[in-house]
């Protein structure tokens, strides 16, 4: 029989065996589409496979971004084109299951997600990769395509065909096409092996698994000054989409003018100046930070409750914090003397 301290000394090798393994590496990678820095980070051991699901990635987001880009010549505007028309337009199956899920968002937005106001929003300048400039568009050319009231419930859909009785519709998927390009990375990586990943354009993400066994820790920006206004830890997977007002927009005669239009009066939303949502799904999540954003202090909880939505935070033109009670639960305010509201009990 070997002595008791040889057992003890194999025991101690194994341990130290095992806690000296490296845990697996975060491969990060930077792209720029969707008109905004993309930034891709993957935790897996072998490093070969992270570059190999990081390049599907890449290759998937530049798909949607060439199909789905609201002003640069595309599929989109060519579809445009033709809806101004009044044609009817063919379309294959992935371009049926994204404008379905738009479409069905907005309805359930009561359209505060809207679309179809796509000319509407090349009115206020924001069809450009650069800041507008000069003044705002007339009132009397927003209330010529506000009498159209172009709107998704215009759209007739069938699995192969795109049409609209109204010729006003001009689609622009600005606040949808992002969190669906994330939804596609992420599945793409799933495929791929990958347990544990973070996508992030621009500040809005969707993150797998975790960091090393620890959650992902996702900053959330303040809306009116440098730095994060509040943290946030994700779980399992998750999406964390925020809308705001400092994001792109132009200065006329000392006003702000930002690129959130509502489509009841035309104008960029007033009174809210960031929304926060966390949804397992990224095109929802967008959509949702966009329609209660419009939707404002009065109307988000009814908004937020036909969309699903059941973590949110808005904060209004004074600073007020307003969250759903599971959101209050969860985030982590960064600030100290900001007034909250708690609307509800989503226990």
């Amino acid at each position: 029989m070997k002595p008791r301290w040889l057992h003890l000394l194999a025991i101690a090798a194994l341990t130290l065996s095992a806690c000296s393994d490296p845990p697996p590496q975060v491969h990060k990678a930077k792209l720029f589409t969707l008109g905004t820095l993309v930034d891709v980070s993957v935790l897996h051991p072998d490093e070969a496979v992270a570059q190999q699901a990081v390049d599907i990635v890449e290759a998937e987001l530049a798909v949607i971004n060439t199909q789905w880009h609201a002003w640069r010549e595309s599929p989109l505007t060519n579809i445009n084109q033709q809806l101004a028309r009044g044609e009817t337009i063919t379309i294959d199956a992935t371009s049926h299951r994204f404008l379905q899920q738009a479409q069905q968002l907005a309805a359930n937005s009561d359209q505060f997600f809207n679309p179809a106001i796509g000319s509407l929003v090349a009115l206020w300048g924001f069809h450009s990769d650069d800041r507008p400039e000069g003044a705002p568009p007339t009132i009397a050319d927003i209330n010529h395509l506000l009498q159209q009231a172009p709107s998704m419930a215009d759209i007739t859909l069938t699995e192969t065909t795109l049409s609209s009785h109204n010729p006003a519709v001009q689609l622009d998927f600005g606040a949808f096409a992002k969190g669906y390009a994330i939804d596609r990375a992420i599945e793409r990586l799933k495929q791929s092996g990958i347990e544990n990943a973070i996508v992030n354009a621009g500040g809005d993400l969707r993150a797998i698994g975790s960091k090393n066994k620890q959650p992902w820790r996702i900053g959330i920006r303040h809306p009116a000054a440098a730095g994060v206004i509040a943290s946030v830890e994700t779980h399992d997977d998750e999406s964390v989409f925020t809308s705001g007002n400092y994001e792109r927009f132009f200065d006329f005669d000392g006003k702000r003018y930002h690129h959130i239009i509502d489509p009841r009066s035309g104008y960029p939303a007033t009174g809210t100046i960031s929304v926060t949502v966390i949804h397992n799904n990224a095109a929802t999540a967008d959509a949702a930070a966009t329609a209660l954003f419009i939707a404002g202090v009065k109307q988000w909880p009814q908004i937020a409750q036909q969309m699903g939505i059941d973590e949110v935070m808005l904060i209004d033109e004074h600073l007020t914090i307003y969250m759903t009670a599971k959101m209050a639960r969860r985030i982590q305010l960064e600030i100290d003397d900001a007034e909250i509201k708690i609307i509800g009990d989503n226990r």
